[in-house]
């Protein structure tokens, strides 16, 4: 199989996982909760006043309604409105073009493309060095299909917030899976740490990072604290962390070549899910289903691989190749 132009730039062994689960409640002093409301309730009377009997009025008021959209004036509705008409002309308009995957309306059909990038994103990092890895390859048969998910050892997702943090789920999704693979039982590990105190090894908190430069801050700062003890709020703060509370220690990681879906499929199939880090172009966000390509990644014009975010690929199946199934497509396809 070619590889796709959605290049896995960095694949880490110990791996991990990214994230987004976020609801919302609706309320009685919810503006856009009681449009929705009198929208399913009294279409005709009700859609005139607030959005003047506009085209995709009605799917905008049950996206807002699923996924529990709190907007404080008529001004943002309006706004929002816009945005959430020009992506799903363009969920629509690609779904048409007959590509090997489809995109879908999510939590996400109100934003921008450019507010997706400042929330959900970290900023592009450079991993050219998995240009050459160190995975060896195993030389064994490998299973035909593998799901980690069934044999019991990938933690919950989590929810990462307004902060470009993914890479710190990433991570402790790796060695979540790791210690599950281990000791048999789960344990949740400090996204926040990471966000707080991995500054010094080139990560940049709710800015971005990559999960090999996290697991080295972790193996030379002698642990992990845990979830618990260490607690997420989605923001940068001050190093908080305490050997006292330490969940998990890191011995060392190893990096997949850049491309090498042979070593990639070889890393699934007989360690555990790996961490995967790519460039993330606009129409990704809405991914649904299928196979996803695109012509937009590439390198830049100073030849480096610059990448956004960090999954965890978790199986694969079938004589095509890898299929790419990450806790966060698991998410964008679910109701939030």
């Amino acid at each position: 199989m070619g590889h796709p132009s959605l290049f896995f730039s960095l694949l880490v062994l110990i791996c991990c996982v990214a994230t987004t689960q976020s609801r919302s409640t609706p309320d009685d002093e919810n503006p856009i909760q009681l449009v929705t409301d009198d929208l399913i309730n009294d279409f005709d009377s009700s859609l005139p006043k607030v959005l003047g009997g506009a085209r995709h009025a009605l799917s905008f008021a049950r996206f807002a309604q699923r996924y529990g959209k709190r907007y404080e004036t008529l001004e943002e509705i309006k706004l929002r409105f816009q945005v959430f008409s020009e992506n799903l002309k363009l969920i629509r308009s690609t779904n048409k073009k007959g590509l090997p995957y489809k995109l879908a309306v999510n939590q996400f059909a109100d934003l921008t493309w450019e507010e997706f990038q400042r929330h959900r994103l970290g900023a592009a990092q450079n991993c050219s060095a998995t240009l050459k890895g160190s995975h060896k390859l195993s030389n064994v048969i490998l299973p035909e299909v593998i799901d980690w998910r069934e044999i019991g050892i990938v933690s919950p997702v989590k929810d990462q917030g307004h902060c470009g943090s993914c890479w710190t789920f990433s991570t402790t999704g790796a060695l979540e899976a790791a210690y599950a693979q281990a000791f048999g039982n789960g344990i949740s590990l400090s996204e926040q740490q990471l966000v707080d105190c991995a500054g010094a090894f080139n990560n940049f908190g709710c800015h971005g990072g990559l999960p090999s430069q996290a697991f080295e801050y972790i193996k030379y700062n002698g642990g992990l604290d845990t979830e618990e003890a260490y607690p997420y709020t989605a923001k940068d703060g001050e190093c908080k962390y305490s050997s006292e509370n330490v969940g998990v220690q890191v011995l060392d990681s190893v990096n997949i070549t850049l491309g090498a879906e042979d070593e990639l499929k070889d890393a699934v199939g007989t360690v555990r899910p790996v961490s995967v880090a790519f460039e993330v172009v606009g129409g990704f966000r809405f991914y649904s289903e299928g196979v996803y390509t695109s012509d937009s990644c590439g390198t830049t014009p100073m030849g480096l691989r610059l990448v956004h975010l960090t999954l965890l690929l978790l199986e694969y199946s079938g004589k095509a190749g890898l299929r790419l199934s990450c806790k966060v497509l698991e998410v964008i396809q679910r109701p939030y």
